[in-house]
């Protein structure tokens, strides 16, 4: 093996960001399963919520269990399209760490990333709406920050990746064009 080769493969950065993509997949994965295990668990203690909730906000509309199941399937979406972004994350470190990063499926995960991206943004904005509408619903008693939607770093994140895409697929036809001339 090269010693590039060799310094690539014991780069302790790449370590460290499989490491963490792990950890954030897992992550993504203990959050979905929360989110649509939230949802039948509250919907079958929907009584003892409700005395709760009657107690505590004796006003609230009876639409507050299918908002915030609503709020979960978003969230469970979300936490699922993130798992997927980091998966690729994960492919692509991968290839670094082999010394071949200029490959085209490391440019059609970009692609992809990119428009995962763009459905994290997408989706971001009916979540934020709902949690308005708990917002509401809990006459000043609940809080949910409602600060979702597109953001503009979302969607500078989207260019870059995009971007990255077509740098990833333009290196990987160089490469291609050079084995062939060698």
């Amino acid at each position: 093996m090269t010693s590039t080769m060799q310094s690539i493969t014991r780069d302790p950065l790449l370590a460290v960001a499989k490491g963490l993509l792990w950890f954030l997949m897992a992550s993504m994965i203990i959050a979905v399963a929360a989110c649509l295990l939230a949802i039948p668990l509250m919907l079958l203690l929907q009584d003892d919520i409700s005395a709760q909730i009657a107690k505590d906000m004796p006003l609230v509309m009876p639409q507050f269990f299918w908002v915030v199941s609503a709020i979960l399937v978003f969230a469970a979406l979300l936490c699922g399209i993130l798992f997927r972004v980091f998966q690729l994350l994960k492919r692509i470190v991968g290839t670094v760490g082999e010394g071949d990063p200029f490959v085209p499926d490391n440019a059609r995960r970009l692609t992809q990333m990119a428009w995962l991206t763009l459905a994290v943004q997408l989706l971001g904005a009916p979540l934020a709406g709902l949690g308005a509408m708990i917002n509401r619903i809990g006459e000043g008693h609940t809080r949910i920050d409602t600060i979702g939607g597109i953001s503009g770093n979302g969607l500078l994140l989207m260019l870059i990746l995009f971007i990255l895409a077509r740098v990833f697929r333009k290196g990987a036809e160089m490469r291609a064009d050079l084995e062939g001339t060698v």
